[in-house]
């Protein structure tokens, strides 16, 4: 947007740029929406990572919701990931039992976040996936993208968007493991090392 200097015609003087946010701390955050998978469930694996602007730096105020599907490939049709009592309306937490496959979190000051879920199962031609969504300072509209754990080369390799992809992008979608159930996987949201984000029309 640029504003113009009635005094002189001539001249257009550049205004700040506008932005959005961060909103995401008030509301949106609930009690245990890192803790995806039932507690103890033995498929459970940790995803963690930062998100950071164009310039490396972290947001520490950035929201990312992260769903998938079970082990088997099937997406979930339990509710409770939002649970609150009827009376005071506020969160009572997941029931620690069912799987929804959907979690919320909010980046810490660091720019960090993590969620505990299931390891996903394939569904169709896809190597197995969880789903992103990322809300974020000075982002009029969300951005989406997904997370490919590592594990068969063979079948990332098979994958209709991983192999479309050059190399270095490619890279950008698939975590690293860390060991123990953990893998890692940071979001770029511009510059050099950029994410992958996808567009649905």
């Amino acid at each position: 947007m640029t504003k113009i200097d009635t005094s002189r015609p001539d001249s257009v003087l550049p205004t700040p740029s506008h932005t959005v946010g961060p909103f995401y701390g008030h509301a949106l955050p609930f009690r245990g929406g890192e803790d995806i998978a039932p507690l103890g469930h033995p498929d459970t694996v940790t995803v963690h990572g930062h998100v950071t602007d164009g310039e490396g730096n972290p947001l520490p105020d950035a929201l990312i919701e992260l769903w998938g599907p079970d082990p088997e490939g099937n997406m979930p049709t339990a509710d409770g990931s939002m649970r609150r009592d009827p009376a005071s309306g506020g969160f009572l937490g997941r029931n620690g039992v069912e799987f929804t496959g959907w979690g919320r979190i909010q980046t810490d000051a660091d720019g960090h976040w993590y969620a505990r879920t299931l390891r996903p199962g394939a569904r169709g031609r896809s190597a197995p996936y969880l789903s992103v969504c990322v809300f974020a300072r000075g982002l009029l509209v969300h951005l989406y993208t997904r997370i490919y754990l590592p594990g068969d080369a063979a079948v990332l390799a098979a994958d209709p968007l991983l192999s479309g992809l050059e190399d270095a992008r490619r890279d950008t979608l698939i975590a690293a493991e860390e060991g123990n159930g953990t893998y890692r996987f940071d979001i770029r949201l511009q510059g050099e090392g950029e994410t992958v984000f996808l567009e649905f029309t």
